[in-house]
């Protein structure tokens, strides 16, 4: 029996990197645990040579998608008696650090299947995410990444989203921005405010309804607001002159190209 120790630097939190570990530990019946630091994630494993040595193949060949080991410095340590399993410890911090946080990440096509599966509780829910994909810089207030240190610290998590969060097997387990339409962010539509601007609108929808009526005002020349993680959108219909030209008159824009957005690469081709 050993025991070794690693700091690993990078792109290793927000990305699913202490459930990859748990779970390759687990796997490898190996003990110990794994926590976010402001340096990284500190691992401990104990276990035999063969353990040990595929748990550090599965760091080089097995990560998450997301995932980027920039530096790794392993240490032997003394065996650590009457250790019986593998846990995730509480997270670590100091003055500085040397994380790097992960974009945000589009979703992905196992959340997109949630959203557009009817018996399923997200269902056109569009704040869905995983440790996969979903928001990670733009919500970070600070280093580790956990939760409490984001912005979606003000949304506790509801019975079902938390036994998502702690479920080892689950691919939202440790999923920071885990949210669902009970106890995460709500999707509304405003009206355009009058006089001073500082003022919003009054709320004109909320859920699937905001999302229908959006739809609704931009295909009748309206120019739509969308909040997205890092600011917002100007959005209009691409297709109307109207549209695009008031976009352009209030944006004191007139010539330069404006972005179209499309769906997916095959969308792009289509009209490019």
């Amino acid at each position: 029996m050993k025991r070794h120790g690693y700091i690993i630097g990078g792109q290793v939190q927000g990305v699913g990197f202490r459930p990859f570990v748990y779970r390759a530990a687990t796997r490898l019946r190996l003990t110990g645990h794994v926590g976010n630091t402001s340096d990284g994630v500190r691992v401990e494993v104990q276990g035999t040579d063969e353990a040990l040595a595929a748990f550090a193949h599965a760091l080089e060949h097995e990560l998450p998608p997301l995932a980027r080991i920039t530096s790794l410095r392993r240490e032997e340590l003394p065996l650590a008696d009457g250790e019986a399993a593998f846990a995730i410890a509480h997270s670590e911090g100091h003055h500085g650090h040397a994380v790097l946080v992960s974009p945000d990440v589009a979703t992905c096509g196992n959340c997109l299947a949630d959203m557009r599966d009817p018996a399923n509780r997200r269902y056109r829910y569009p704040f869905t995410n995983c440790t996969d994909c979903g928001p990670r810089y733009t919500i970070t207030h600070s280093i580790p990444y956990d939760r409490a240190t984001t912005s979606m610290s003000c949304f506790p998590l509801c019975p079902d989203c938390a036994a998502e969060y702690n479920d080892p097997l689950d691919r939202r387990f440790h999923a920071q921005p885990n949210a669902c339409p009970v106890c995460g962010p709500k999707v509304w539509l405003a009206s355009a405010p009058e006089g001073d601007p500082h003022i919003p609108g009054p709320e004109l929808a909320e859920g699937q309804r905001a999302i229908e009526r959006t739809a609704a005002a931009l295909c009748a020349g309206n120019i739509v607001a969308v909040k997205g993680l890092g600011g917002f959108h100007l959005v209009c219909d691409a297709t109307s002159a109207e549209s695009i030209a008031l976009l352009r008159e209030r944006k004191c824009r007139p010539h330069k190209s404006l972005a179209i957005m499309v769906p997916d690469l095959e969308t792009a081709r289509r009209v490019a």
